[in-house]
């Protein structure tokens, strides 16, 4: 499972900082669920083409900035948690956080869910 996990995140990382609308859609029809839910703090996307249109607003706002995974991938069930940051042109990182997502049946990505951020220790 890791090893098609790895290939499925990196994959979705790659669509989401994809700028070509042709080349980010073909990447999200292999590695989402056509009924699919891509869900971050500012913005919410449904569908491969809600959230084709997610990442375009993220890429509007933050042009020429790619997304990378920054830890394995960890994974019980049909779970998945990893860590990821959005790095500028620089190498500059722009925002970081770690994702939970939840897998179909076939192994494609029904939900995503982004957390900003690390978590802030218990006062």
């Amino acid at each position: 499972m890791t090893t098609n996990a790895t290939t499925l995140i990196d994959r979705h990382l790659e669509a989401y900082g994809e700028p070509d609308r042709a080349r980010r859609d073909e990447l999200i029809r292999q590695v989402w669920a056509a009924d699919g839910r891509l869900i971050d703090p500012p913005l919410d996307g449904a569908g491969h083409q809600g959230i084709s249109e997610l990442a375009e607003a993220v890429q509007t706002q933050f042009a020429g900035h790619a997304f990378r995974r920054t830890t394995e991938i960890d994974a019980h069930h049909d779970r998945l948690r990893y860590g990821w940051e959005l790095v500028g042109p620089g190498g500059e990182v722009a925002v970081a956080g770690v994702d939970v997502a939840e897998l179909t049946g076939d192994g494609r990505l029904a939900v995503v869910t982004g957390f900003f951020g690390d978590l802030q220790p218990r006062g």
